[in-house]
């Protein structure tokens, strides 16, 4: 029966890659979203060993080796920088990576401080500038920014000013590996328990860009492309699985039959 569990390893890392396809063409308009990438690996192999023969009967003679099938090992975000959208409004703001690392708004989620692309703001009723999820933004001193009205300017390098006067500077994060950032719901990242909070961007090039925001990374021709693949993939195991199934199918109902 090796060969039948090797054909469901396949057709469940294939789910797995359709289901994590299909999550990246869900968030294909989300701004700030980056997709994910799946790392399919083999199980390791195992050495086929045949003992006796004509000429050494006591000695083992090597056979080959035989996959044992593979499952999904990880998902990675792709952090690549977004197409920017022009809207020409005052709270949507756009984050453009330096050459050495990546940035991130920096928020506030019950108490803790998270990380996001998503520059999609609004100024909600206590006029505390937030994500649209809700989510407080911070300036550099981990306070919330609190704001009037919309009539603000943000300079490139995150610094808010209205009627001339700075009011606060935007808490930009960076790290040169995102990948060690844990993602959550609603386009948020965190760090690992324990590991601290990220330093803000001080000597690292960043720009803000007001009246833009990031667009999703997800290109749709590829990740129909990946979903088809997956699919066909899918289906090829299957149809061993079921070649399988008729031969079991046989021996049980034909082969083990004795005759009277």
């Amino acid at each position: 029966m090796r060969g039948l569990s090797t054909a469901a390893s396949g057709m469940y890392a294939q789910q797995r890659k359709t289901d994590l396809v299909t999550n990246n063409l869900a968030n294909m308009n989300t701004p700030g979203y980056k997709e994910s990438q799946s790392a399919i690996r083999a199980f390791p192999e195992m050495l086929l060993q045949k003992v006796g023969g004509i000429e050494k009967p006591n000695l083992p003679k090597e056979v080959g080796t035989i996959n044992t099938g593979v499952y999904m090992q990880e998902t990675l975000p792709r952090y690549v920088q977004g197409d920017l959208h022009q809207t020409n409004e005052n709270t949507d703001l756009a984050l453009t990576n330096g050459p050495n690392g990546t940035v991130f708004f920096t928020v506030e989620d019950q108490n803790q401080v998270k990380y996001t692309r998503n520059g999609r703001l609004v100024i909600d009723e206590e006029g505390i500038l937030s994500t649209t999820e809700g989510f407080p933004v911070l300036d550099r001193q981990g306070n919330q920014i609190t704001l009037d009205n919309d009539q603000f300017t943000v300079t490139s390098n995150g610094v808010i000013t209205m009627n001339g006067n700075q009011v606060a500077q935007l808490g930009i994060a960076l790290t040169d590996d995102p990948q060690e950032l844990i993602q959550e719901g609603n386009g948020l990242l965190r760090t690992e328990e324990g590991a601290g909070e990220l330093p803000f961007a001080d000597q690292e090039p960043f720009s803000v860009s007001q009246g833009f925001y990031e667009r999703s990374n997800v290109d749709p021709s590829r990740a129909m492309t990946e979903m088809l693949s997956a699919y066909r993939s899918f289906e090829a195991n299957q149809k061993i699985v079921q070649a399988y199934d008729r031969s079991l199918d046989k021996a049980v109902n034909e082969v083990g039959k004795v005759n009277g």
